[in-house]
This record gives structure tokens, C-alpha cells and sequence, in this order.
């Protein structure tokens, strides 16, 4: 893998990252970038503290339907039915 991480190929794997999902090799290059970058570390540190934010504030409610459409549709993601 390439020494030197540009911030476009950070951000392809920044969900990976703060899921914990990445190989430790990419992981220990994304973090070596992001001690050079402070534009990445705030990406970071803003994902995280959103994700955060839901998890606290997030409750037995179910998002309604049409917020759920919506979302999966700026996502790029398929609608389940």
C-alpha cells in the first residue's frame, strides 16, 4: 500500500475507519495521515461525535417511512420493501 494517503482515498474508507472495520495496515495509514491532516481529523471527529449524538438520542422510535425513503435515496442505497 502507498506510503502517502491523499484525503479523497481517506475519505472513500472513513466509514470503515470509524467502524473498526478496516486492516490493520490501512488503519495505521489512515491514522498516519490524519496526524499530518487536520481537515481529515475533524472529518473524523465530526462523524464520530454525530454518531454518538444518535446513539444517545435514538430510541425505541422508528424513523418514519418516507424519512427512511429519502434517506436510502440520497445514500445511493436500494429501498427494501
Amino acid at each position: 500500500m502507498n506510503k502517502h494517503l491523499h484525503c479523497n482515498e481517506f475519505l472513500e474508507n472513513i466509514s470503515d475507519y470509524v467502524d473498526g472495520e478496516l486492516a490493520q495496515e490501512l488503519r495505521l495509514v489512515i491514522e498516519r495521515h490524519m496526524g499530518e491532516c487536520e481537515n481529515c481529523r475533524i472529518v473524523v471527529d465530526t462523524l464520530q461525535r454525530t454518531i454518538e449524538i444518535v446513539h444517545l438520542t435514538s430510541g425505541d422510535e422508528e424513523m418514519p417511512e418516507d424519512v427512511h425513503k429519502r434517506l436510502l435515496t440520497c445514500l445511493n442505497l436500494p429501498i427494501q420493501k
